[in-house]
């Protein structure tokens, strides 16, 4: 098993093999075309780093479509291996909602009753078939109004369309109206207080190559915070060693829970030193003297 150590100690080049950046896509490129701008960067840098191999890939969690800008989290190397997880996680945006008349004065009723379950059919333009499927709006805020302008907060499950949305508010509030400019301001524990650009991930790269790998702690946190909100098994390194050879976790291996799981519930692995063994599904009882607690989803060392 490949030790990574204390995820807060960790040398730049095992940060970057295993690392997640929260980054701030502009406007233009693809979500894609960014990702592979992310892994190109990265690879070059370990070659100066330490000589040994780049990372095979960089996956994004969640798409933005090239105009929208905002909170794209961007895994680094073997941290891809929670990328389906971390599609699902909720999200959050800031939309201006482009009211085709004057905003009548039920503007608020309205967007509360948007808040909930909601049927949406996705547009023609879209990447994913056009089923009739169900998106919860958790909170739905007009931050400012303005004319013909209203600046909403959306808060919402992964694969709702804002655009969508903006339409259907229209037609319920009698206007019409569209969505303008649109910024994703959170993806699951990912908000927009830490967000790094691409220009400040190069120079943190370069900075690293100097020798000065605090930029590079300020840009890349340790793929372990994807898994934050987890309910979290502690196992001995013992048994992480056995994991890492496919083996599932057994109850005697489990030294300590943190939080209430449940069965069937999904849960994170993790060494003494917090670093991260695997994701998995509670089968068992982690406290009992026998038997498997945990069958594993991905193994991540």
């Amino acid at each position: 098993m490949r030790a990574r150590g204390p995820p807060d100690e960790r040398p730049p080049a095992t940060l970057l093999r295993f690392g997640v950046v929260n980054l701030d896509k502009p406007p233009g490129p693809s979500a894609h075309q960014v990702a592979a701008w992310i892994r190109e960067m990265v690879t070059d840098a370990l070659t100066a780093l330490d000589g040994g191999p780049g990372i095979d890939d960089a996956a994004h969690a969640g798409t933005l479509d090239p105009k929208v800008t905002g909170s794209l989290p961007t895994m680094l190397g073997d941290a891809t291996r929670l990328v389906e997880r971390f599609r699902t996680a909720p999200k959050e945006y800031v939309a201006v909602l482009e009211l085709h008349g004057p905003a009548p004065a039920d503007l608020g009723a309205t967007l509360a009753a948007f808040e909930g379950r909601l049927y949406q059919k996705p547009p023609r333009r879209s990447a994913v078939a056009r089923r009739l499927r169900v998106r919860e709006v958790y909170a739905l805020d007009a931050l400012k109004t303005a004319e013909r302008r209203v600046l909403l907060r959306v808060a919402c499950e992964s694969g709702t369309y804002v655009r969508k949305l903006c339409h259907d508010l229209g037609l319920a509030l009698g206007t019409g109206a569209h969505m303008g400019h649109l910024r994703r301001t959170g993806t699951g524990p990912f908000d927009d207080a830490d967000l790094v650009n691409l220009h400040e991930f190069a120079d943190a790269l370069a900075f690293a190559r100097e020798g000065d790998v605090g930029p590079l702690r300020e840009a890349v946190a340790p793929a372990e915070r994807l898994l934050d909100g987890l309910p979290a098994l502690t196992i001995a390194p013992a048994a992480a060693r056995e994991v890492a050879e496919g083996a599932p976790v057994y109850a005697p291996g489990v030294l300590g829970v943190d939080g209430d799981p449940e069965q069937r519930d999904q849960v994170a692995v993790y060494t003494p030193d917090g670093a991260a063994v695997c994701l998995g599904t509670l089968v068992g009882d982690p406290g009992a003297d026998h038997g498997e607690a945990v069958d594993l989803d991905r193994v991540l060392v």
